[in-house]
């Protein structure tokens, strides 16, 4: 005989929306031609099918009577039936079933303790349902109940985490509307583990977190529990962050918290959970990036969630807790004493709310000690001090061994002895800090962040000893732990940054030999910080948000010099030097070479590069969450980038790809004449000659302080000021006797190894390369007033000996003369606004009448475009600086010294601002005249950034700009800009224009215009590029 099996499915009607179905299977026995073994498996089915109904049988009458023995009657013929269905056998998997589930339900109402072999049972049954099979999301169901039943007895972990990673495979397997899915979605099915799920202890671990993904899969848009999803998803990827540091976790946890807030508004009773939550993550990023705007949102959150949580409230210590740390970091960040004086309130009133016996004392105790400590460091009140010891020794009694806070309260209470130390040098302190960073080390694993805070506060100890006792041991073992600190990789750039820059000012102030490396470090942290910033303004802020960062550059310059090492000195103040040009210039850099030797590589980076231009906005935008999907996506372009350029690194001649330039790269930028880079730094003054070829030339100012140029500066900007009030006619005796000093001090050493060292002939080129309080100096004009020995004429100045010119950088002028090597046909825009729009300046008489004097002395075979009145407009400026080689500049030009990037040109409708410039690429423009006030004065915060108009035009293509050091006189300004143009034209005839004879015409007409112009309105003008 042989059988055929009959499957037929059943449904109803629905019952309260739900539909229940049945399934029912029968058999068909037919003869066979093996008589004896068919009628053997039919007996054998026979006696399973009788087993099996006995077992439903006695299972009915357990259910009713609850009798023990009722189920052991059931239990019996369930375990036949699973014995005489071996493996393969096709109801196997039914029999296990029907044994697990009748066990079940015994171990429900506590008959049956064996819950390790019940779920057993239902494991085989579902390991013989595979995917696809039309039985196994019954199965699944089935071993959820196992779990979710033994976890409600036990409270074990493990069932629990299960039972979620079977109902995320179950739920898509069961269509809605089925009976399956309704007893699933039940209170006691995927929501009670939802619910429970929920409740577990954060675990940041990959598998905790993964868990936490599926708990908010489980939590679609709309579900009741997805806020609670979310914020346990949040806290697991925060704690995360905090024991590895990869910014990736906490941008996510960032995520989380806010849709959590949107789906909890104000009203909701979560509402304040909700604000805290959202805080934590944003303060906590900020401490690794050092974002202000981070900060900002955090501590308007705090704010809100403490209102909503009034005296009295179950959660207000938390939340005053929790402002007073952001507030702490405000404070850390500016200083205002308002800040700390109201931590230390908050924390005050939160203490009281956590008395001796309380779970969370030991934390309110060490933050209030914390601040009481960083008080003491400002106000000096040992009051202070004193205290914040006693409550760190209370906070580290009250913490356990395995406290993962542990190590935050060691580090402090042993800043706090270094402090006291350093008060009353009593060495049973020091000596106890230094123990106590070896204790919090020791207790952390080596890529935990925390590693960096106890480096510092280890390095703050032995630097502390040694200041008492003078042993160079301890200021060996100091400068390790600031080179560890520093190098720290899970630790954030800001703190890194601001160790490795007190590295460099300990090792300058005790002449240490790592000073150099201190400061090579700096520079790098510098860049990796600065490139994590998507928009060219917050990079900016990055750079100036770290008190001694703008120095950094000279001071490392000014490191190398004293050490006899040029080269380096030439290297460290370029690498330092326009990082902000530097760094987005990068996505600018020619593929020429690249292109021939690796074509794909090419291709992809430039394809990155065009991505990540359009992904840097320049401006934050006003929503926080789509700030932050910005930010995040640049983030991960970024990577992407960096991965490519380190491929291309691995190409043979590409070794040294977008790496800071060494000195020979940087020497091309002395191939048309010597640079000098003039160095003011508070260790020394000096100027670094690089000549065409050979090593560099020291010209030190050994009589010249930083305090002496900073006074040279302000009395520049005085007199300037002053000779705008003066007759033409009037003699500028002040002004003259400044030049005069320039020259003095200055120019003359310099001008000296020029022509005597360096063989450099009169009436060359040569480059100025300022920095820091050498900046807005007018060397060009040095002169020194005064006649020969002989009486037989004037002594000779500067720009008799020598044509000048500046350059922002020397990486600036070699771009420039390599982008010369493509040939265009000219085409010359004169862009001029005397009637700018509305709070841009007054009206300018001659502008008009300027662009038609240049259209005059331009050479006729020059296509020519002039824009003024209504077409002057902000998009016509910018269209024209595009598409035309050579450019007219003519109108009101303002130097915004707040904000450098936000400089701008006055035009009809709107300013033309530097970002403007900037984003707006010119790769075949060559000269612009900038006649116009301020545009090539560089920024206070960041002398070094060389952040103004003339600067932005040659970052933008143009290869040569003539700019402004201070205000023109547009009514005089037209005789310099008329000679100008007859000597850049003069020799033209039918020849190509050259942008390179600029610094020559600029020369030869100041001269020219000697009669005519005040002395201040000559000098005004300077040459910037080729």
């Amino acid at each position: 005989m042989y059988i055929y099996q009959y499957v037929v499915d059943l449904s109803f009607p629905p019952v309260y929306g739900v539909h229940p179905s049945l399934t029912l299977k029968a058999a068909v026995t037919h003869p066979c031609e093996n008589q004896d073994g068919a009628l053997f498996d039919s007996v054998i089915d026979c006696e399973i099918a009788r087993d099996t109904d006995v077992g439903h049988a006695k299972f009915a009458e357990y259910v009713k009577s609850e009798e023990v023995s009722d189920l052991n009657d059931a239990v019996k013929p369930f375990q036949l039936v699973v014995e005489r269905c071996p493996v393969g056998h096709p109801d196997r998997a039914a029999a296990l079933t029907n044994l697990a589930w009748a066990r079940l339900q015994g171990y429900i109402r506590n008959d049956v303790q064996d819950i390790g072999c019940i779920t057993s049972l239902f494991r085989d049954a579902l390991s013989l349902r595979p995917q696809g099979h039309p039985d196994r999301p019954p199965s699944l169901y089935n071993l959820t109940e196992a779990l979710t039943r033994h976890y409600g007895k036990t409270n074990t972990a493990a069932d629990i985490r299960e039972s979620a990673q079977i109902y995320h495979e179950l739920l898509p397997l069961c269509p809605e509307g089925t009976y399956l899915r309704s007893i699933a979605e039940g209170e006691n099915g995927v929501d009670y583990v939802i619910c429970k799920c929920n409740n577990l202890p954060t675990d940041a671990s990959d598998e905790g977190i993964h868990l936490r993904r599926i708990i908010l899969e489980l939590c679609p848009l709309g579900h009741q529990r997805r806020p609670r999803a979310l914020n346990e998803l949040s806290r697991a990827l925060r704690t995360c962050f905090n024991q590895g540091g990869r910014i990736e976790d906490i941008d996510e946890s960032i995520q989380f918290r806010r849709e959590a807030l949107s789906l909890c508004p104000e009203g909701h009773p979560d509402h304040s959970t909700y604000l805290n939550g959202l805080a934590r993550s944003l303060s906590r990023r900020f401490s690794h990036q050092g974002k202000s705007h981070d900060l900002d949102e955090a501590i308007s959150l705090y704010e809100e969630a403490l209102c909503l949580r009034p005296v009295g409230h179950i959660s207000r210590d938390t939340s005053l807790d929790n402002l007073g740390g952001a507030l702490l970091a405000r404070f850390n960040q500016h200083g205002d004493i308002n800040d700390i004086n109201r931590t230390i309130s908050l924390l005050r009133e939160a203490l009281t709310l956590h008395p001796p016996g309380h779970r969370r004392r030991d934390t309110l105790l060490h933050n209030l000690a914390t601040t009481l400590t960083r008080r003491y460091e400002e106000s000096h009140a040992s009051e202070d001090l004193n205290e914040a010891i006693e409550l760190s020794r209370e906070s580290l009694r009250l913490k356990q061994l395995n406290d993962p806070g542990r190590h935050k309260v060691l580090c402090n209470l042993s800043s706090a002895l270094c402090s006291r130390f350093t008060q009353n040098q009593k060495t049973e302190d020091v000596e106890e800090a230094i123990g106590l960073c070896k204790e919090a080390l020791a207790a952390l694993p080596p890529l935990h962040p925390g590693r960096c805070s106890g480096y510092m506060r280890l390095q703050e100890a032995y630097l502390s000893r040694y200041r008492v006792q003078h042993n160079p041991d301890d200021l060996l073992l100091a400068v390790e732990n600031f080179r560890l600190a520093s190098r720290h990789p899970t630790e954030g750039f800001p703190e890194r940054i601001r160790e490795a820059i007190d590295w460099a000012c300990e090792a300058e102030i005790y002449q240490h030999e790592s000073a150099l490396e201190a400061y090579h470090t700096c520079l790098d942290l510098f860049d990796n910080h600065v490139m994590t910033r998507s928009s060219i303004i917050s990079r900016r802020e990055a750079a100036t948000a770290f008190y001694g960062a703008k120095s950094l550059p000279v001071n490392a310059a000014s490191c190398a010099v004293r050490r006899n090492d040029l080269q380096q000195a030439v290297e460290l103040e370029e690498q330092g030097r326009g990082q902000q040009w530097s760094l987005a210039s990068r996505l600018r850099t020619p593929l020429g070479d690249l292109q021939s030797a690796n074509q794909p590589l090419a291709q992809k980076l430039s394809e990155l590069n065009k991505r990540l231009s359009d992904a840097q906005g320049s401006t934050g935008s006003e929503d926080r969450a789509a700030a932050d999907r910005a930010a995040i996506e640049y983030r991960r372009l970024m990577g992407r980038w960096e991965a490519a350029v380190a491929e291309i690194r691995n190409v043979q001649g590409f070794s040294r790809f977008l790496l800071p330039p060494s000195y020979e790269d940087l020497q091309a930028a002395a191939s048309h004449g010597p640079v000098i880079i003039l160095i003011a730094s508070k260790y020394s003054c000096d100027a670094i000659i690089v000549p065409k070829s050979g090593g560099p030339h020291h010209v030190p100012f050994s009589f010249l302080t930083l305090n002496d140029l900073k006074i040279l500066k302000d009395n520049f900007s005085r007199e300037i000021r002053h000779t705008a009030g003066m007759g033409p006619e009037e003699p500028r005796k002040e002004l003259r006797a400044l030049l005069r000093k320039v020259w003095d001090e200055i120019m003359l050493p310099i001008v000296n190894v020029l022509l005597h060292d360096l063989k450099v002939k009169p009436r060359s080129r040569i480059w100025f390369c300022p920095t820091a309080a050498f900046t807005s100096i007018p060397f060009h004009a040095a002169n020194p007033f005064r006649k020969k020995a002989d009486h037989s004429g004037w002594e000779l100045c500067l720009e008799d000996i020598y044509i000048c010119s500046y350059t922002p950088t020397l990486s600036a002028l070699i771009r420039a003369r390599q982008a010369m090597k493509t040939c265009v046909t000219p085409s010359f825009a004169a862009i001029g606004q005397s009637q700018p729009g509305a709070g841009q300046g007054k009206e300018l008489a001659t502008v008009d009448s300027e662009l038609e004097l240049v259209h005059k002395l331009l050479p006729t075979n020059i296509k020519f475009t002039s824009l003024s009145g209504e077409e002057a407009t902000q998009a016509g400026a910018l269209d024209a600086l595009r598409t035309n080689t050579w450019v007219h500049l003519a109108c009101h030009g303002k130097q915004d010294r707040e904000q450098p990037y936000n400089s701008r040109f006055a035009m009809r409708d709107k300013p033309l601002t530097l970002l403007d410039i900037m984003e707006n690429n010119a790769p075949h423009a060559e000269f612009a005249f900038l006649s116009a006030c301020h545009t090539a004065v560089g920024d206070e915060e960041t002398p070094d950034e060389v952040i103004h108009l003339a600067a932005g035009l040659q970052f933008s293509g143009f290869k040569s700009v003539i700019g402004t050091l201070w205000v023109v006189d547009d009514d005089v300004a037209k005789h310099v800009v008329e000679a100008f143009y007859l000597n850049m034209f003069k020799d033209l005839k039918d020849g190509p224009m050259d942008c390179t004879k600029a610094a020559k015409a600029l020369n030869a007409a100041t001269y020219a215009v000697k009669k005519l112009v005040p002395l201040e309105q000559r000098i005004v003008f300077v040459h910037i590029g080729v």
